[in-house]
């Protein structure tokens, strides 16, 4: 038997970079996977993909769909969970990996593009989680993993001001989330990646810059979207039952606290 095999997942951003790759390691390990992006084309891409793996191997009991959603409108999102209990019958595990990154510097911050990255990265966490909860609670299960930074933490590299704000106010959901819903057998916890080789690093830094980076770190190399995942599924699993609140960094040792 799969791990996650009977389990319900729902990955937000799933359309690329951490998310796709979150809900490939969670669909070849057994879930049933909704992929929620803005981009239908990217979510639509994904299924076809996890499709294909299903057909290449027949032992892997999940199902995959494809919802397309902005994390930052309510009845969008709500749409989003109602799709994957009418689908699958429940939601087990939430992932918020939506997210954006925008190197503005304080000054030249516009009201907007501050709402925007507020908006995504931390009302969105807030939107998602409010609308599984409910259901969670129901049966007594979940697991909600919020995507959160090294900037959350300390300072962004690669983003602006609001960046930070947004991932430090993740942290801060998280942990009263996580104490909030223990009692339902509810946990909540945040993944801080550092540098990622995603395609929203490589649109925001050139390779001289990126390379002056790696060589700071005490892992001279970005990390990779499956091994983000491979935290995120820990996480998400019934091995990390007495792990909420908690904030875990993957981040090649370039913030150590």
């Amino acid at each position: 038997m799969k791990e996650f095999e009977g389990k319900t997942a729902i990955i937000t951003g799933a359309g690329q970079g951490m998310g796709k790759a979150i809900a490939k390691a969670l669909f070849a390990n057994g879930a049933n996977v909704v992929i929620s992006d803005i981009n239908a084309q990217s979510a639509a891409s994904v299924e076809e993909e996890l499709a294909s793996l299903s057909q290449l191997d027949h032992e892997l009991p999940g199902r995959a769909i494809s919802v397309t959603a902005d994390v930052r409108n309510k009845a969008q999102v709500e749409g989003m969970a109602l799709t994957a209990t009418e689908a699958f019958g429940s939601i087990d595990i939430l992932i918020n990996t939506a997210g954006v990154l925008k190197p503005t510097g304080i000054e030249d911050i516009s009201e907007e593009e501050w709402d925007f990255v507020m908006d995504i990265n931390a009302k969105g966490v807030f939107l998602c989680t409010q609308a599984v909860l409910g259901v969670m609670r129901a049966h007594g299960y979940g697991r909600i993993v919020n995507m959160s930074s090294s900037a959350g933490r300390s300072t962004s590299t690669l983003g602006g001001a609001h960046y930070t704000a947004s991932k430090a106010a993740v942290l801060g959901f998280t942990r009263h989330c996580a104490r909030e819903y223990a009692g339902y057998g509810i946990t909540c916890n945040a993944v801080c990646p550092g540098l990622i080789d995603t395609e929203m690093v490589e649109k925001e830094v050139t390779p001289e810059r990126l390379q002056k980076y790696l060589d700071s770190f005490p892992i001279h190399r970005l990390g990779t979207p499956e091994e983000v995942a491979e935290l995120v599924l820990f996480l998400s699993s019934d091995r990390s039952a007495y792990i909420t609140g908690a904030s875990i960094d993957i981040n090649g040792g370039d913030l150590m606290l």
